[in-house]
């Protein structure tokens, strides 16, 4: 099969994605081999692919927002058949046994497996996924617009449950990319109003189209104090700035895998009066679950930009410079129709 490698982690720009010919893989005794039709574009990749993540495992093929049909499955799997429609996510696999996996929170478990970096991912003709991580699909969204939900709306869900907003309450959202724009609607949906602080004219026009009470540059003070807010952006100078703008008691989530380092923080201005800092830490499969079936009920979208799957680097490139808003989706050009 054709796959993009990483082959050696550095910037984008430098070819560190090379176009290769893989064996086709052959999924274990609980496994499913997907035959990708599409590959949303997270910022996660472009992190495995420029080393911000430590490597986990040499030329892998990045990507982990998949959508895809069962082509074969391993002796052990039931409930699934040939032709079935499945997303493949970020968690893999996780060992089911420790304290962490034991408690409900299996997206701490210390031997926790991610697709795209810890085995190889959606940037391919076919990939491989554990059935029990698996989410089967419905028939009514269509391939490029359900693809971003799989990891950039179930982090965002998740983001959004760390900051513990209020109900009816204000948040704000740091950076407005493929996570923060389906968190938005989410957010909105539940009765929010939601200020959005980012760069770029397009990301901020396509906040106030979704339904924004206000949208600013990532700096700016929001028009009011917040009572959560979620900071999307890897960059760790924001913190203080988002921390400014919550009201007492509020709280900031930072939602990436990555971020740059934060300064130091002022205890007065940014963390008294019971101000909280958290982080979010991947997912689990029951959030997931719960986000897929509330983007349903409530008409989540995601504003996609299809790429061909054979230009991946310009997609992973775009992505870097903030040359699109929403989220960048690869299509399947490799292969025949399925």
């Amino acid at each position: 099969m054709g796959a993009w490698e990483v082959v050696e982690p550095g910037p984008v720009e430098a070819a560190s994605l090379r176009f290769v010919e893989k064996p086709v893989p052959v999924p274990g005794p609980d496994e499913l081999l997907v035959r990708v039709r599409t590959c949303g574009v997270c910022r996660t990749d472009l992190h495995v692919v420029e080393g911000d993540l430590p490597l986990h495992r040499h030329h892998v093929t990045p990507g982990h927002e998949v959508v895809g049909r069962v082509t074969a499955m391993g002796e052990a799997v039931t409930g699934y058949a040939a032709g079935d429609r499945v997303g493949v996510a970020w968690l893999r696999r996780t060992d089911g046994t420790c304290v962490y996996c034991r408690r409900g929170n299996e997206n701490l478990c210390p031997d926790s497996q991610y697709t795209g970096w810890d085995a190889d991912g959606g940037y391919a003709e076919y990939t491989t996924v554990p059935a029990a991580f698996a989410y089967p699909l419905p028939s009514g969204v269509e391939d490029v617009a359900q693809s971003p939900l799989l990891c950039a709306g179930i982090i965002g869900y998740r983001a959004l449950r760390r900051a513990s907003l209020p109900s009816g309450g204000r948040l704000g959202l740091y950076g407005f990319g493929g996570s923060a724009h389906l968190c938005a609607q989410v957010a909105l949906a539940q009765g929010a109003t939601v200020h959005v602080l980012t760069r770029g004219e397009a990301s901020q026009r396509l906040a106030l189209e979704l339904g924004a009470a206000s949208a600013g540059g990532a700096y700016d003070m929001p028009p009011e104090p917040l009572d959560s807010a979620i900071l999307f952006a890897p960059a760790g100078e924001l913190v203080p700035v988002a921390l400014r703008a919550l009201d007492r008691g509020g709280v900031l989530a930072v939602a990436g895998i990555h971020l740059t380092d934060t300064p130091p923080l002022d205890y007065q201005r940014e963390l008294f009066y019971e101000k909280e800092l958290r982080s979010v830490t991947s997912n689990t499969r029951d959030d997931g679950r719960e986000f897929l079936a509330m983007a349903a009920r409530h008409g989540v979208r995601a504003t996609t930009h299809p790429y061909p799957l054979s230009q991946a680097p310009d997609a992973l490139r775009d992505l870097k410079t903030g040359r699109f808003d929403g989220a960048a989706v690869l299509v399947n050009d490799i292969s025949g129709p399925s």
